[in-house]
């Protein structure tokens, strides 16, 4: 079977319990996933995220984050020491997963799935944008272990929006916030599908 032949229920995760399912069970419903890390200037996030899971959850959106130590080695911690992190800092009640690589050969397939429906990202506009280009350039080169393609996460909390079909809709980078209008007008569209 040819990879853009499946869709996201096809793949199969490890949750950050342990607990291996298939993401069939998030069948019908509005995916975001998006790799995070701990340590990173966009962690703050996981308070914009929750508040987004809150917010649509009852609507039909699922958000699904992984762990990645893969930029900048921002996410050095076990499973458990994340699951903690968290909990305790951002009160997370979305489903978290083990932490996997999202870049390279050893990639989780699911990222090289989402890569492969090669979508363009969206956001990255502007000077600070621009600043920060220029920062992860500096940042792949001294503590990265590969440097992403074109079509790949770009950096910790690059976001896939993906349809109640289970296809990719939209690849949002790190810059687009969970409360961007950007990110918002296009999860609101597939909602209502």
């Amino acid at each position: 079977m040819n990879f853009l032949d499946k869709n996201i229920y096809d793949f199969e995760a490890r949750s950050i319990a342990g607990e291996v399912s298939g993401l069939g069970k998030y069948q019908g419903r509005v995916l975001l996933i998006v790799n995070v890390a701990s340590d990173c200037g966009f962690t703050p996030q996981y308070s914009g995220l929750q508040k987004l899971y809150e917010q649509y959850r009852d609507q039909g959106l699922s958000i699904l984050a992984f762990p990645s130590n893969d930029f900048g080695a921002q996410e050095p911690g076990s499973d458990e020491e994340i699951k903690n992190f968290c909990q305790k800092n951002f009160n997370v009640t979305f489903d978290l997963f083990s932490k996997v690589p999202v870049l390279g050969p050893p990639k989780l397939d699911l990222y090289q799935y989402l890569y492969n429906c090669d979508l363009k990202h969206q956001g990255g506009e502007g000077f600070r944008s621009q600043i920060f280009g220029l920062v992860k350039w500096v940042l792949y080169r001294l503590k990265g272990k590969w440097v992403p393609e074109k079509n790949e996460a770009q950096w910790n909390f690059h976001k896939f929006l993906i349809g109640k079909n289970g296809i990719p809709v939209a690849s949002f980078l790190s810059e687009v916030t969970p409360d961007s209008s950007l990110l918002i007008q296009k999860l609101e569209e597939e909602l209502g599908k």
